[in-house]
């Protein structure tokens, strides 16, 4: 119903920053979406989601002040822009789609999930 294709993953090094998006498409209409990440491992880690509408947002306490989600409504595009990245945060990165009320609520629940992309942050 809904697909999700991640890019922008790559290798940085501490202290460094990179942009991870993720384009949506299929039945998209009813859906918001948001990141998780999965290092080696580890189970899947919330990481953030946002509103259709791009006004509201929810980020995990991981994760707060550091990284920043975005929406492009016009691409269908949900992007995740990280700074001051450290070894810790390498892992693969995923975008999820979940049902969404209305334009202004932020998904806590998913549905659908991307392949994910690659960040690794080393010196």
């Amino acid at each position: 119903q809904v697909r999700l294709a991640e890019s922008g993953g790559g290798l940085v090094q501490p202290g460094g920053s990179l942009k991870v998006s993720c384009a949506a498409s299929g039945q998209t209409s009813n859906y918001a979406m948001g990141w998780f990440r999965q290092a080696p491992g580890k189970g899947r880690e919330f990481l953030s989601s946002i509103s259709q509408s791009g006004i509201n947002t929810y980020y995990a306490d991981s994760i707060k002040g550091r990284f920043t989600i975005s929406v492009d409504n016009a691409s269908n595009t949900v992007s995740l822009e990280m700074n001051s990245l450290a070894p810790e945060d390498t892992a693969v990165y995923i975008c999820a789609a979940g049902p969404a009320t209305h334009a202004n609520y932020v998904p806590k629940i998913f549905h659908y999930w991307g392949q994910g992309t690659q960040v690794t942050v080393s010196s």
